[in-house]
């Protein structure tokens, strides 16, 4: 591996993730939700998992920590050389990270190939990005995942297994839920590789997945985007009952005036499902019969 003390090296992707963690003077902190992924060769796959015509002109990672990462990027970013390079931009939310990064990268940075912006990534605007690759903070991985999907970009996201496993999971499967509904609604998914505990130091409790999401246009309908996802929220908070109950029992959370007017003018076969057995399209199909019948309040 190469890496001098100094923390230069030839010149992208080659830093070692235990000397970046050692130059950084602080180890990552489980209680605030920081795991540093020192495995060189899932840190070498991972920009690899972008589809093969993604933009990788301008990449975003959210939590740098100490730029293991950050250094794989740089080298995706560069690789066509300096006349055709991209740029990375890292939000990191602990300050003593982003101050690090800015040192150990203080070249890429005064090239205009790195950016480090300081900050929560759910409360800061996210720059225009063509690309995401990240080692999300798993405390808040849903929130952020769902900020990201909707600006339709290829991301190649690292997730807790449990919720990798239900991103990706079929009506039907137990792991199907709402959170398969939805990010399905706006990507292609799949898990392109599982990563061990032992993969990160310190360890999480739980084994990872990084998960690759394609952005595509559904094959169906949505009139109303936020009205379909409340409704698919709302129905899977009674997964347990039948179709026709989770909307009778789910107006407030829905927004639905008369889901007794729903209910009258669904398909029998489909009031007697269970929320699980719906796919992302018969979802649709019934959230739009809902709009149009169920006057939902502020749709």
């Amino acid at each position: 591996m190469t890496d001098s003390p100094t923390g230069e090296a030839a010149g992208y992707g080659s830093r070692d993730p235990d000397a970046l963690a050692r130059r950084a003077g602080a180890r990552a902190d489980p209680d605030r939700d920081q795991h540093f992924l020192v495995d060189d060769r899932v840190l070498d796959r991972i920009p690899g998992y972008l589809p093969a015509d993604a933009d990788g002109s301008h990449l975003l990672e959210i939590g740098g920590g100490a730029g293991a990462l950050t250094d794989r990027l740089l080298a995706a970013a560069t690789a066509d050389g300096p006349a055709d390079s991209g740029r990375v931009t890292v939000i990191e939310r602990d300050g003593a990270f982003a101050d690090f990064l800015r040192e150990e990268f203080a070249a890429a940075v005064a090239d205009g190939l790195l950016d480090v912006v300081e900050g929560d990534a759910l409360d800061v605007d996210l720059p225009p990005f063509s690309a995401c690759v990240a080692n999300l903070p798993y405390g808040v991985s849903s929130e952020i995942a769902f900020r990201l999907l909707p600006e339709k970009k290829p991301l190649v996201l690292m997730f807790q297994a449990e919720f990798a496993d239900r991103m990706v999971a079929s009506a039907g499967e137990s792991e199907y839920g709402r959170l398969s509904v939805s990010a399905q609604h706006y990507a292609d998914v799949e898990i392109v590789e599982r990563v061990p505990k032992e993969a990160f130091d310190p360890q999480p409790a739980v084994e990872s997945a990084v998960v690759r999401c394609a952005p595509r246009d559904p094959d169906y309908v949505v009139g109303d985007e936020a009205f379909f996802l409340r409704f698919v929220k709302a129905l899977f908070t009674q997964r347990r009952k039948t179709v026709r109950n989770a909307v009778r029992n789910t107006a407030h959370i829905s927004g639905l005036d008369e889901p007794e007017a729903v209910v009258d003018a669904a398909d029998e076969e489909l009031l007697r499902s269970r929320p699980g057995k719906l796919d992302p399209a018969a979802f649709a199909a019934l959230a739009e019969l809902a709009r149009e019948r169920g006057s939902p309040t502020g749709a």
